[in-house]
C-alpha cells in the first residue's frame, strides 16, 4: 500500500504533538478556522488576535511542509491535505475529551445534575441510602428531588425533565428499566390522638362509612381503595383529595377529615397531632425505582443508575 507522503508527515506531526508535547491547541485553532472559513471570525471565537492566529497556522503549515488552506479574498477553503488533517484532528479532539472524562471518573470528579422524581413513601429512605453512597463517590454532582404524584413524575420523565423516578405501583413500566424495592408500604388511616378510632388496633371499612375522608389524588390508587371498600365505596364521604400526604395531614390536624395514606408518608406526621392505624384487611403497595430504557444519559446519571442496580444486587 502506497501512503501519501503528505498524510504521513501530518500523522507524524500529530503523534509528536499528542504523545510528546500533549499540546493540541494548534489543532483546535485549525479546526475553528476550517469551520468559520475566515481567520477574523475564528480569532474572535478563540479569543485571540487575527495576526496571532494567522502567524501560528502559517508556522504550522511550514512545519508540515504543505498548505492547509486556499486563501480567497472573502473566505478560505481546505486543501486536500487540510481535508485529511481535519478528519484526523477531529478524531484526536474526540479522543482527548474521552480520556479527560475517564480520568475524571477515576478521580471522582464527575459533575452535573440529576433530577429524581418521587412521592412521599417509605422507599424514599432507600433512595436516601443510595444517594448517600453515591455522594461519597461523586460529591460534585447536585441531586434535585422533585416531589409529586407518580402520574406527574411519569409524565415529566417522558418529557426528559426527570431522570429517575420512584413510583408506587401500579405503574406502567413499558419502556422503562427498573428495580423493585423489597419492602412494601402499608395503607393507614390518620386521626387525632383523642379520636375514638385511635383506640382501635386496625381500621375496618365500616369504621369509615359516614366520616369525611381525604383520599390520594391518583386515580389508580383510588381504584385500589374502591376495590377494598367494595360496594360501600359509593357511600363514602370524600371531603378532599390530595397529592401529598403532608397536606392531607394538615387538613386532618384541623379536623377536616381522615386521610387514607401509605405508612411511609404518614410516619412523618407528629404523633402528638396525628396518629395512624393500619387498615384491615391490609393493603400493601410496592415501589419501583425506574428510568427510561435506551436513553443516552449523562455520566452523572449513568453512575447513579449503576448505584441503583448495585443496591438491588
Amino acid at each position: 500500500m502506497i501512503i501519501n507522503p503528505i498524510l504521513l508527515k501530518i500523522l507524524f506531526f500529530l503523534i509528536k504533538e499528542v504523545c510528546i508535547n500533549m499540546d493540541i491547541r494548534i489543532l483546535r485553532y485549525f479546526l475553528t478556522v476550517a469551520k468559520e472559513q475566515n481567520f477574523t471570525k475564528a480569532a474572535e471565537q478563540l479569543n485571540i488576535t487575527q495576526p496571532t492566529l494567522s502567524r501560528q497556522l502559517a508556522a504550522f503549515e511550514e512545519e508540515l511542509g504543505t498548505a492547509l488552506f486556499i486563501r480567497g479574498s472573502r473566505s478560505i477553503t481546505l486543501t486536500e491535505a487540510g481535508i485529511l488533517l481535519k478528519r484526523r484532528a477531529l478524531e484526536i479532539i474526540d479522543l482527548e475529551e474521552k480520556i479527560l472524562d475517564e480520568l475524571k471518573v477515576k478521580e471522582g470528579l464527575i459533575e452535573g445534575t440529576i433530577t429524581i422524581g418521587c412521592g412521599e413513601f417509605a422507599a424514599v429512605e432507600t433512595l436516601a441510602e443510595i444517594c448517600k453512597v453515591y455522594k461519597q463517590k461523586y460529591p460534585m454532582v447536585q441531586i434535585v428531588l422533585y416531589t409529586a404524584t407518580a402520574d406527574s413524575v411519569y409524565e415529566m420523565m417522558n418529557q426528559g425533565l426527570v431522570d429517575i423516578g420512584l413510583f408506587l405501583e401500579p405503574i406502567n413500566t413499558e419502556g422503562l428499566d427498573y428495580i423493585r424495592i423489597m419492602e412494601s408500604d402499608h395503607w393507614v388511616v390518620g386521626m387525632k390522638p383523642d379520636d375514638a378510632l385511635a383506640e382501635k388496633e386496625f381500621i375496618k371499612k365500616e369504621d369509615l362509612i359516614g366520616k369525611p375522608l381525604i383520599l390520594p389524588e391518583r386515580v389508580s390508587v383510588q381504584s385500589e381503595l374502591a376495590n377494598w371498600f367494595g360496594k360501600d365505596f359509593s357511600k363514602l364521604q370524600i371531603a378532599f383529595t390530595s397529592n401529598l400526604g403532608t397536606n392531607a395531614g394538615v387538613m386532618a390536624a384541623n379536623g377536616l377529615g381522615y386521610p387514607i395514606s401509605i405508612e411511609g408518608a404518614a410516619k412523618y406526621w407528629r404523633e402528638d397531632i396525628l396518629v395512624q392505624r393500619r387498615i384491615s384487611p391490609e393493603i400493601t403497595t410496592s415501589t419501583v425505582i425506574a428510568w427510561r430504557r435506551n436513553i443516552p444519559y449523562s455520566l452523572a446519571v449513568s453512575k447513579m443508575i449503576e448505584e441503583i442496580n448495585a443496591f438491588q444486587a
